[in-house]
């Protein structure tokens, strides 16, 4: 697909779906709140590949959503070759969302994160080994996961320190 063709398919996006935007403004502010590193609200449209892969699964999740499952699917694999962070389409992901550094994050097809969730690099939401239906994990409202760790559960305002286990 070409560049053009991907513009057209998010400006369609954003024209169908304001919340799109909504979401979108809300992740640069949480990212300007708590990352000591981000001090401009532009440095999350220009430099952070985590808010660059957030926006990028917003569209493929509209367009999976329409029932355009290949092309949500093919988009979805873009932004995992270019930002290394694999977020499946279907995953339930809300507002006010930080992806820090975001180098291996991973998010299942049924995995459910919360508003104002952080989550760091090398980080995976993966399934619990049922082969359908619910079978990721449901990140609460308020939780930073840290580096490395991998969950299958977490509850409200939770902190996981990095490369932790929880079952």
């Amino acid at each position: 697909m070409s560049a053009m063709g991907v513009r057209d398919v998010i400006e369609e996006a954003l024209a169908a779906d304001p919340e799109i935007t909504k979401s979108a403004a809300y992740d640069i502010y949480a990212t300007v709140n708590r990352d000591p590193a981000v001090s401009m609200y532009s440095a999350p449209l220009l430099y952070l590949k985590g808010f660059h892969a957030l926006q990028g699964y917003r569209i493929a999740n509209w367009l999976w959503k329409q029932g355009r499952v290949a092309l949500a699917t093919y988009l979805q694999n873009q932004i995992s070759v270019a930002c290394q962070v694999d977020i499946h389409p279907a995953a339930k992901i809300g507002n006010g969302i930080m992806l820090d550094h975001a180098t291996g994050i991973v998010i299942g097809e049924t995995a459910v994160v919360e508003n104002d969730v952080s989550i760091l690099q090398d980080v995976t939401l993966g399934g619990t080994g049922k082969e359908s239906g619910d079978r990721h994990p449901k990140i609460r409202e308020g939780v930073m996961i840290g580096a490395g760790a991998r969950s299958l559960a977490i509850s409200r305002w939770a902190r996981v320190l990095r490369s932790a286990l929880v079952l």
